[in-house]
């Protein structure tokens, strides 16, 4: 198994049975023990010590859930800011609070960016706490959608494939990923991504973790897969480079070897995870 990922875990008690009652979550949002979630740039906001930052209640747009007996909300925030600006917060995020950071993130994005019925095009409202919302003039109901998105290992004799878009640090290298499609499972998407950005061919895909990713609402899914060769064939429209690391070199980039062949994803990456998962194998 691999070590825990970032952003998963419990979280707050998303109490479920109160979200479909409109005069309990009102009990909530009056109580004294109730808190919203602080935002700032785009994000909640977090204190010097990586933890979210709380307030008295103003604005209960969207229920989180419970902490004990406290009640937990979020306004929908401005949004916005800039993605690698964001990414660094994250170095600062308390793993505990993790799970309750990436819930709050996802769902105001989604509200921000899902006012309007796809049914028929007129404004929706806000139910259940903002785990959905309604549209006033044909009753559909839309709730938060996630993306899937599998995130990949290919190994061949002792050695794992990572590749590198132009958009990452220099010298930084992650594992390939690609998002899943309409009537594909988990597995041949793994095999077609590999096959697209690489040329090489799946013959075994094992699954390993997974880890809801909040940029806007990804739910990332780990593999690792077998490959019958190492022969590259690099789509450059999606890869920079590609290219098979030794074990030897992943344990350098992860423990941060200053000569390390290049830099491993950040921590709060699944991509960290996996690799840390295939080197404990």
């Amino acid at each position: 198994m691999p070590p825990d990922v970032f952003f998963s875990g419990p979280g707050l008690d998303r109490a479920d049975a109160a979200r479909g009652e409109p005069a309990t979550l009102e009990a909530f949002a009056r109580s004294p023990q109730a808190r919203q979630l602080a935002w700032a740039d785009g994000l909640p906001a977090l204190d010097a010590g990586g933890r979210l930052c709380w307030e008295p209640v103003t604005e209960p747009a969207l229920f989180l859930g419970l902490d004990g007996d406290t009640p937990c909300f979020s306004p929908i925030g401005a949004g916005g800011g800039d993605l690698r600006a964001q990414f660094g917060a994250l170095a600062h995020l308390s793993a505990a609070e993790a799970p309750t950071f990436a819930a709050a993130t996802s769902l105001a994005s989604w509200h921000r960016r899902h006012g309007y019925c796809a049914a028929c095009g007129q404004p929706s409202a806000i139910v259940r706490g903002g785990w959905s919302r309604q549209c006033g003039a044909c009753g559909t109901e839309h709730y938060p959608r996630v993306d899937p998105v599998v995130i990949m290992l290919a190994e061949h004799d002792g050695r794992v494939l990572l590749g590198r878009q132009p958009r990452f640090p220099p010298h930084r290298y992650s594992a390939l990923a690609g998002f899943v499609e309409v009537g594909e499972s988990l597995e041949a998407a793994v095999a077609r991504e590999l096959f697209e950005e690489a040329g090489v061919r799946a013959t075994n895909v094992r699954y390993v973790a997974s880890q809801p990713w909040p940029f806007p609402s990804s739910l990332m899914i780990a593999c690792l897969a077998s490959v019958g060769d190492e022969a590259l064939t690099i789509d450059h429209a999606e890869l920079e480079d590609a290219r098979w690391f030794s074990r030897d070199a992943v344990a350098a980039a992860m423990a941060g070897d200053a000569d390390a062949s290049f830099i491993a994803p950040p921590p709060f990456a699944i991509a960290h995870s996996l690799l840390a998962c295939w080197l404990a194998a």
